[in-house]
């Protein structure tokens, strides 16, 4: 019986460790689909004195909590070391300093235990929570993956086999809520602040939408600036601002925006099933605006829930099983990757 065969017919337990940016977490999940644990140290109190993430600040915090957050996840799934299988770790994209504590603690401890060690791209990971939210999820199905960094349309064709088809030519759409959130005065984190708001505004502001000839890309960087202008010109003629009427304003926009495109390429595709993920898929305008979309089409919308949106390490075991599948292991020279392609 081959290694493959060996991971399908038996409970697999996978330790998947996540660092790229100010959550620390670990999970084990059997087989990329059920989770016997997970934990979350989230650095979000520490950063928000700041308005935003420090990466040092955010190495260093990982540092301190790694060990921990792992032994808590094999103490919570009532396992040793060595009953698992495999260790997967993210390691890009993200803020290097934050990977290189993950990958680094990742290597000795699949070293100490001699288990096989996967790498896990971070976008994979966020596709990967939704093999876990919905147990019957296979490809090939189109997948919009939109975080802080990241806004992507991609063709996912089978497990780890991935056609991006549009993506950002500069701000990504959580870049942006987050920009805009700032110039609001919200703090951090900007975009679920601004998402609350918006709730209880009116949109009344026009904000540009950019659209390429001939491509599903996105462009948020335009609509960005003319928010923000369009507050400094308010506060520059005293002008009263409503914030809840602004972040209306530019949930639609952004909102808009994401799901034309995704429309698009569900025609483009002929796909009839989405798969959303990453953290701005917590946002309840696109949830709102992605279900009159299903509607619309009569395609399924599938999206992990609230906690599995933003980051953590069931979405990077479950990725890393699949790619233990095909045999996709890493070595122990193994580095971080603060960009990398999909």
């Amino acid at each position: 019986m081959s290694r493959m065969d060996n991971w399908k017919n038996k409970p697999f337990p996978v330790l998947g460790i996540e660092t790229s940016c100010d959550e620390t977490a670990a999970a084990i999940v059997d087989n990329g689909r059920y989770v016997r644990s997970e934990v979350v140290w989230s650095q979000v109190r520490r950063h928000a004195e700041f308005g935003g993430v420090v990466p040092e600040l955010a190495s260093r915090m990982h540092l301190e909590s790694i060990a921990s957050v792992v032994d808590l996840a094999l103490k919570d799934a009532h396992l040793s070391p060595a009953d698992l299988g495999a260790v997967a770790v993210t390691h890009g994209p993200g803020l290097v300093g934050a990977l290189l504590v993950g990958v680094g603690f990742a290597k000795a401890f699949a070293y100490r235990q001699q288990k096989p060690l996967i790498a896990v791209h971070h976008l994979a990971g966020h596709l990967a929570a939704n093999y876990v939210e919905h147990e019957d999820l296979e490809p090939p199905f189109l997948a919009l993956i939109v975080s802080g960094a990241h806004s992507h349309l991609v063709l996912v064709e089978d497990y780890g086999t991935y056609r991006v088809i549009g993506r950002t030519r500069d701000d990504a759409a959580g870049e942006a809520f987050d920009k805009i959130a700032r110039a609001m005065g919200l703090g951090y984190p900007g975009g679920k602040r601004l998402d609350e708001l918006a709730k209880e505004g009116t949109p009344i502001i026009e904000l540009p939408q950019t659209v390429f000839p001939d491509s599903l890309d996105f462009s948020f960087s335009g609509m960005k600036t003319a928010a923000i202008n369009w507050l400094h010109r308010q506060k520059q003629r005293g002008e009263e601002v409503l914030l809840e009427d602004v972040a209306a304003s530019v949930q639609k926009a952004i909102v808009d925006a994401l799901v034309s495109h995704t429309e698009a390429a569900l025609y483009q595709t002929g796909s009839k099933t989405l798969v959303v993920a990453g953290g701005v898929a917590a946002n309840s305008g696109l949830r709102v605006g992605l279900k009159d979309l299903s509607e619309r089409m009569q395609i399924e919308v599938k999206m992990p829930r609230l906690s599995w949106c933003t980051d953590n390490a069931v979405m990077i075991a479950s990725a890393g099983y699949f790619a233990g599948l095909s045999g996709e292991y890493a070595s122990l020279d193994l580095n971080a990757r603060p960009v990398l392609a999909m």
